[in-house]
């Protein structure tokens, strides 16, 4: 079997950050190194290990060459399972499944970059994403965390974040020129579609709910159709629609606060964790 010599992760560690820093002296600042000992680190990683010319000067800056490429993409995987074996090690019990709760506009605005970021701390940590309306969630009592929408002063658990409720329609199109106006909403358990419906009953504005569905994504195809408005937090605007309100006759809707809930029973390491990540998820 060859032998190889073996290189320090730390050396690898100061390569990738001259390769995202553009520079010795950045790099340096990022991993608490003088210049000159990024020199010496990567004079080592070139000349005694790999043997191959790693960087090429571009004015004050250096890029890769491409034996530098190759072992970027390798240094950064290396460094990923160096991080995962001290996190499985050093907290053994970070490893379980964790059930959450969600209305499916969170999971598709907010879950990925969350879930993304947990795996990679925690990635022997199974999730399980239940999606339903908050009602729904509010009487389940299987789930270990769950995130829900609540009405301001009506708060229960950790509040997340707040923010506007607000009338969306397409770029281009007015389908709240139509009488009776057009809705696409969620089910009937949405908190959603009550706090709409009520607000235009108040207001005496003939409605008919044109479009119902489970899904963000399906609503949000109808709308940018033409063929109905819509009530969302304005976090789910995208390019293709735009908010309307009292300009075009619609009732202003209540401020909305989305909250985490905790099952008392499953309180563990691994739920906090992942309740703190998820706290963190909604500040961005």
């Amino acid at each position: 079997m060859a032998s190889f010599p073996s290189i320090d992760t730390e050396l690898l560690r100061t390569f990738v950050a001259i390769a995202d820093e553009g520079g010795f002296t950045r790099a340096g600042e990022a991993v608490n190194r003088t210049q000159s000992a990024v020199s010496m680190q990567m004079k080592r990683l070139e000349e005694d290990l790999i043997q191959r010319p790693l960087f090429q000067k571009q004015g004050r800056n250096v890029s890769l060459t491409m034996e530098g490429q190759v072992l970027l993409g390798y240094a950064r995987k290396i460094l990923k399972l160096h991080g995962e074996v001290f996190n499985t090690l050093r907290e053994p019990h970070m490893v379980g499944m964790v059930k959450i709760g969600t209305p499916d506009d969170y999971a598709m605005r907010f879950l990925p970059g969350i879930l993304s970021r947990f795996a990679q701390a925690y990635p022997l940590v199974q999730i399980e994403v239940h999606c339903e309306p908050s009602k729904q969630l509010l009487q389940r009592q299987d789930l270990d965390l769950s995130i829900v929408t609540r009405e301001p002063g009506t708060e229960i658990g950790q509040i997340l974040r707040q923010e506007r409720f607000v009338w969306m329609e397409a770029q281009g199109f007015s389908p709240h020129e139509h009488t009776p106006l057009p809705l696409a909403m969620f089910n009937t358990d949405c908190f959603c579609r009550t706090w709409a419906c009520n607000a235009l009953d108040t207001l005496q504005r003939d409605y008919r709910i044109a479009y119902t569905s489970a899904s963000l994504a399906a609503i949000s195809a109808v709308v940018t159709a033409g063929l109905a408005i819509t009530a969302q937090l304005e976090s789910l605007l995208t390019p293709d629609l735009r908010i309307i309100g009292e300009a075009q006759g619609l009732p202003q809707l209540p401020l909305a606060s989305i909250v985490l809930l905790r099952n008392p029973h499953s309180v563990s390491p691994i739920t906090e964790c992942l309740a703190e990540h998820i706290a963190e998820g909604f500040k961005l």
